[in-house]
């Protein structure tokens, strides 16, 4: 059994983390830092309440920490946990800047720990099914690929602080992280970045919307897009190929269940979406006619993060999240906002891989 130590409970540890980690056979949530109020220990009344990052290293028997705090934090606290001597789960995105990445990368090389982002989207359900589908080539040589991250916020949330002036705010940070992660897994890396970020709303200080050009070989190109003020919600994905087409209207269940404090594989059936919001492909045939086909989503399962971190710490897996995996959705990030200040499209760098290149 991996003991879990688990840093703060908002909106991150109270949904997206702490049930997911008590979800996994072979971890335990033996404890939770939260600064102030008595919701984590109502909810888990088995993990221990701690009030101070002290007290929470000073428990010898947590193996792996999990850090779900505002972005501006998660490069002192995950430092300060791997020199203690912990594996660190750092929720996305990993760190305000690339080269504080590289650095706790590089801390965690000399202590022998194993240092991972909580990516938890790449196991949603729909995405699961366009990976299969991408995969299997059944829409041929993919063109383009749209990825959308809408809400419908015209209001600005006081106290807010992905919505402050600080280190790490603002939506890009905080959506593209899961936009970029997909387009890796579908593409790899991509040969030059284009963006445009903005801020949108009466009042913002950071910004609130984006679009994010990947440029690869063969006019591929992957679209990632975010807005605050989508009235009317853009297609959660949309693939166009030399042999077809695929259209996802709906986000995947778990986040929204999660959100209201449901915990998904606690239902049956487990992540069922309508048959209404099922992904559409549609294939062409030899005579130029078209036929469609309601895709179900995927077997999505956040658990699968937290089973292959366990497994990897047992010696039995490798990260899925890897290190470089991690790096490149930074350096991705930072020609994102490059490309943004110059109005220019920026090229990836060739000169080896970060890893090497930045250690």
């Amino acid at each position: 059994m991996i003991n879990v130590g688990l840093i703060g409970f908002g909106l991150a540890g109270r949904a997206f983390h702490a049930p997911v980690i008590r979800a996994v056979p072979g971890l335990r949530l033996a404890a939770i830092l939260q600064r102030s109020g008595s919701e984590a220990a109502q909810l888990y009344p088995e993990a221990r309440i701690v009030r101070s990052l002290d007290e929470l290293l000073g428990m010898r028997e947590l193996r792996l920490i999990v850090v779900a705090t505002p972005n501006e934090t998660h490069f002192s606290l995950g430092r300060q946990c791997l020199e203690a001597g912990r594996h660190v789960v750092v929720d996305k995105p990993f760190t305000p800047t690339l080269q504080e990445a590289v650095e706790l990368l590089r801390l965690a090389r000399e202590r022998g720990r194993l240092l991972s982002v909580y990516q938890n989207r790449r196991y949603d359900g729909d995405f699961q099914a366009l990976q299969q589908i991408v995969g299997g080539g059944k829409l041929g040589r993919i063109v383009r690929f749209e990825s959308n991250y809408d809400r419908f916020r015209p209001q600005l949330k006081p106290g807010a602080w992905r919505e402050r002036s600080s280190a790490g705010g603002g939506i890009l940070f905080d959506l593209a992280p899961h936009l970029i992660d997909h387009a890796l897994l579908l593409f790899g890396l991509p040969e030059a970045i284009s963006a445009d970020i903005r801020i949108e709303r009466d009042g913002a200080v950071v910004d609130d919307s984006f679009d994010v050009t990947l440029f690869y070989p063969r006019d591929c190109r992957a679209v990632l897009r975010a807005t605050m003020l989508a009235a009317a919600l853009r297609p959660r994905f949309v693939v166009h190929g030399t042999k077809g087409a695929y259209l996802k209207h709906s986000f995947d269940v778990q986040e929204p269940k999660l959100r209201a404090g449901h915990v998904p594989w606690e239902e049956a059936p487990t992540q069922a979406e309508l048959e209404e919001n099922s992904g559409v492909l549609t294939l062409a045939n030899a005579d130029g006619t078209t036929v469609e086909h309601r895709i179900p989503p995927g077997a999505g399962d956040y658990r699968a993060y937290y089973a292959n971190i366990r497994d990897a710490m047992l010696g039995s897996a490798t990260v899925a999240v890897s290190p470089q995996h991690a790096l490149d959705v930074m350096r991705i990030l930072e020609l994102a906002r490059e490309s943004s200040k110059r109005h220019c499209t920026v090229p990836w760098p060739v000169s080896g891989t970060l890893a090497a290149s930045e250690s």
